[in-house]
């Protein structure tokens, strides 16, 4: 599936008059950077300007491109899909009004006829795709910063909302898919392919309900086998399956089957989509870490709150040897609690920051560090920052800056180096439960 997420030419197919879909969508492909073929086909012909570069439309298409975006009226959309046989790989279908809202009959005229035409089908009633890596924004929806996260998500509101949060997170993405009502490819086929993505190191998956629940499970334990799939199922009560049924078409079906299936595969749930965030975050840092933890902190309140945290979801306090107890003493003022939780007291600098995470990070007792740091004004907390980039250590570090305008710019640091932070330290804790239950 290269030419969705990595195609060397676009077709879009709408109108593309002032605040239309197929306009917005042609304006993020070519603000976003594309750098292949860009080709608009409307049956009117005329031309369009987006940011600054104008572009003939076609009437109809006349070359062959990989990927074509549809934002038709949906009567329309099975005859477009014959006309395009030879002319595109895969086509993204943006245009509702098929099975989700009873037209079943239309939906499956639109399946044969991609079939008979030899193209893969997105959709339709989806948000459309971003193959991140490769510069293409084909979708409505707001661009993302490149990185690790693949999000499928049979949402599109959903997937949209997400990409903007996850942009407020510090997230980078390699890929979005919206694939809506799954007519022809699903998110069975998506698992598949982005657990063979190079650029993909963890996959997020939004789901109402699947269709083809072998297909699903074998899909999903075979992606697990690759990287980290994150979950957040919606319509797990009765009234929210109902939902969901009339929300793509699909049935929900029974929550405990399908937390069954998660459990079996590996996959790791979350409860919503904060949660799915912060776990995208960690797997993006740390393949995994191990259950041991030392909590280092400037102040005793937030040090507390992450340790029963930690012990509440079955990780352990880390029994700190006496050897590095002992070192800790040599330069730890005594006012400092050397016991984990480590209390570096409120005026911890650099240099009590960096040292202490180098000693804890030695001992064999623990396997991966909780740094808190609630700055006082008198030190920035681009100081904490530094220390936690430079301090040697092979072990998974979480980071809990708090809070606000106080940290701001040392989290902007922290985040040029590959590291995210979790804004509580009940956030931060159960980052590290995530990263253990691999």
């Amino acid at each position: 599936m290269d030419y969705f997420f990595y195609p060397k030419s676009v077709a879009i197919f709408g109108s593309f008059r002032k605040g239309s879909i197929a306009r917005e969508i042609l304006r993020n492909v070519v603000e976003g950077g594309f750098e292949g073929k860009i080709i608009p086909v409307n049956p009117k012909g005329g031309e369009v300007e987006v940011a600054g570069r104008k572009f003939k439309v076609r009437e109809r298409l006349d070359e062959g491109v990989d990927v074509s975006i549809i934002v038709i009226p949906a009567k329309l959309v099975p005859g477009l899909i014959r006309e395009l046989k030879g002319l595109t790989k895969g086509a993204v279908v943006i245009s509702a009004g098929f099975s989700e809202v009873g037209n079943v009959e239309l939906e499956k005229e639109l399946v044969e006829a991609a079939k008979e035409a030899g193209i893969r089908i997105i959709g339709p009633n989806c948000a459309g795709i971003f193959g991140v890596h490769g510069k293409f924004f084909g979708s409505f929806e707001v661009r993302v910063r490149p990185g690790g996260l693949a999000l499928i998500s049979q949402s599109g509101a959903f997937g949209g909302a997400a990409l903007a949060m996850g942009n407020e997170e510090g997230v980078g993405f390699s890929a979005f898919v919206s694939y809506g009502n799954a007519s022809d490819l699903d998110e069975s086929d998506f698992l598949r392919y982005f657990a063979d993505d190079p650029n993909t190191k963890v996959i997020a998956l939004y789901i109402e309900g699947v269709k083809d629940g072998k297909k699903f499970m074998e899909a999903l334990k075979y992606a697990t086998s690759k990287k980290p799939v994150i979950i957040l199922k919606a319509g797990k009560s009765k009234s929210g399956a109902r939902a969901a049924q009339s929300h793509t078409g699909s049935l929900a079906g029974s929550y405990e089957i399908y937390k069954a299936v998660f459990k079996q595969t590996g996959a790791i749930e979350v409860e919503e989509m904060e949660e799915l965030f912060d776990a995208a975050k960690a797997f993006e840092m740390y393949s995994r870490a191990g259950r041991r933890v030392a909590v280092v902190t400037n102040s005793g309140g937030p040090g507390v709150l992450a340790t029963d945290k930690v012990e509440r979801l079955g990780l352990e306090i880390a029994k700190l040897s006496d050897k590095t107890i002992e070192e800790l003493k040599t330069f730890l003022p005594p006012q400092c609690s050397v016991k984990n939780p480590i209390d570096l007291i409120a005026d911890a600098d650099y240099d009590r920051y960096r040292r202490t995470i180098e000693v804890v990070c030695k001992d064999e007792n623990v396997d991966s560090i909780l740094v808190i740091c609630v700055p006082p004004i008198f030190i920035p907390s681009e100081e904490i920052a530094r220390a936690v980039i430079d301090a040697k250590c092979d072990k998974p570090i979480i980071v809990n800056f708090m809070a606000g305008e106080l940290v701001r710019k040392g989290i902007k640091i922290l985040e040029k180096e590959g590291i995210k932070n979790f804004p509580t330290p009940e956030r931060a804790a159960k980052a590290l439960y995530w990263l253990s239950s691999r």
